[in-house]
């Protein structure tokens, strides 16, 4: 009995010698997952609908489908002619948030290295950093005015130039204002001569990708625009059908039902795979 137990207390011992022997790993951290709620937000403040929130979107096309789904069921008695175009107006108000919200990406895109060329020239006159980012809300570009107005009147109130930063970031809710943000923010906190020179290298990055950039799109524009059009023409004309009572009520069967599911499930997977294909990757807010 006593060989046993000592069997197993050497049996112990050697388990915690091996075990010792090995530095246990960091644990790899979970990438942040943003919520469909917060990526519409973010769309609706890129593009400029600050003020309405993803409830009011929501509303908005539940509206636009009801009301676009009636007046079609009352002026063709097609039920399923009504429902996809209905679909389409549900969405109608999603397509014109993203739209936009990528038409100001693109924009502010161009804007931002003169904005960083305003902050480089503040610092290097002797401009404390808060107050080189407040003087952009007067000599800034004319887009990224009403932030940094927002921004310069909350530290005039409250000081707290990190708390600051917080809310500038999300009032703009971009990519490249992360980080911009984000470079400040540890250029204050550590501190040094080299915020000239990181700015200066920021402006340059921002001018040479918003240049490649814009090749690239102009290149892929006529190719995406016209996959949007051939999508779009079969649905046009059956938007010309419905003038005609008597053409539409073909699709009013189970067969002309089918014929509409299948073509909006067909439109909508090559819309998608056109997307994937030919568009450019965005920008996300890694720095959020």
């Amino acid at each position: 009995m006593s060989g046993i137990v000592v069997g197993l207390l050497l049996g112990c011992g050697l388990f915690c010698v091996w075990w010792a022997c090995w530095v246990p790993g960091a644990t790899p951290r979970a990438a942040r997952r943003v919520s469909l709620v917060g990526r519409t937000r973010d769309q609706l403040a890129q593009a400029g609908y600050e003020t309405l929130g993803p409830r009011g979107l929501l509303a908005a096309c539940l509206l636009a489908f009801g009301l676009l789904g009636l007046l079609l069921y009352a002026a063709t008695r097609v039920a399923p002619v009504a429902l996809c175009f209905a679909a389409m107006a549900g969405y109608a108000p999603v397509a014109l948030v993203r739209m936009r919200a990528r038409r100001r990406r693109a924009n502010l895109r161009e804007l931002w290295p003169d904005a960083v060329d305003n902050i480089t020239s503040g610092v290097r006159a002797g401009l404390a950093l808060p107050e080189a980012l407040s003087q952009l809300a007067i000599r800034g570009p004319e887009e990224l005015r009403p932030a940094f107005q927002v921004f310069a009147e909350d530290y005039r109130s409250t000081g707290r130039f990190h708390d600051c930063l917080d809310r500038l970031k999300a009032s703009l809710s971009d990519p490249v204002g992360d980080r911009l943000v984000e470079s400040l923010r540890i250029a204050r906190e550590v501190g040094g001569s080299d915020l000239g020179t990181l700015l200066r290298t920021l402006s340059t990055f921002l001018r040479e990708d918003s240049r490649t950039r814009s090749e690239l799109e102009a290149r892929q524009g006529w190719t995406v625009n016209a996959a949007r059009l051939a999508v779009a023409a079969p649905w046009v004309v059956l938007g010309m059908l419905c003038t005609r009572p008597e053409s539409i009520q073909a699709y009013a069967s189970s067969t002309g039902a089918l014929v509409l599911v299948v073509g909006a499930v067909a439109s909508v997977a090559a819309y998608r795979i056109m997307i994937f294909v030919g568009r450019l990757p965005e920008d996300e807010r890694v720095l959020r």
